[in-house]
């Protein structure tokens, strides 16, 4: 079972990045995927979800209208389109899975397996 994220990089603020979550040893279709982020200095958050049953998505007020959420059950993979990036969205991203819908996604405990992360550095 496995999370492996990717698509992280530099940007300048202002620009987009797209990341992937490709998983392998499950069924994506079963889970429900968050996305969080840790910045240098401090802790883990929650970005958004976005729900197994009926493909709702979720996000933090600092990111809504900025980030879109999707899924490919059919690639196993997961994405976080980012755009209108700011310096404050310089972080590790990761994706994780969780078998419950988002209803409490901006909890770590509820997701049991995470990827190892990807740097995204938005610059001024």
């Amino acid at each position: 079972v496995q999370l492996v994220e990717s698509g992280g990089g530099l940007v300048q603020g202002g620009g987009s990045l797209k990341l992937s979550c490709a998983a392998s040893g499950f069924t994506l279709a079963y889970y429900s995927i968050g996305w969080f982020r840790q910045a240098p200095g401090k802790e883990r958050e929650a970005v958004s979800c976005i729900s197994h049953s009926d493909g709702s998505s979720y996000y933090v007020d600092s990111v809504k209208g900025r980030f879109i959420i999707s899924r490919d059950n059919a690639k196993n993979m997961a994405y976080l389109q980012m755009n209108s990036l700011k310096p404050d969205d310089t972080a590790v991203y990761y994706c994780a899975r969780q078998v419950g819908t988002c209803g409490y996604y901006l909890f770590e405990y509820e997701y049991d397996t995470w990827g190892q992360g990807t740097q995204v550095t938005v610059s001024l």
